[in-house]
């Protein structure tokens, strides 16, 4: 079972898939976390911000 989030925004979705990849915006590499789901659901982070998997650990 993994971790609940809620949605800090108006709409949620009790359905939504949330993926992760690292994705190229700008010539930069960039976490970016998605729910599929939903349309415009998505936020990036610089990829040297975010956390590594170590320190999710």
């Amino acid at each position: 079972m993994g971790p609940e989030a809620e949605s800090i925004g108006s709409r949620s979705s009790e359905t939504g898939d949330v993926v992760a990849a690292v994705d190229e915006i700008d010539g930069n590499p960039h976490l970016v976390v998605a729910d599929i789901a939903q349309d415009d659901s998505w936020i990036a982070i610089s990829e040297t911000a975010a956390a590594s998997l170590e320190e999710w650990r």
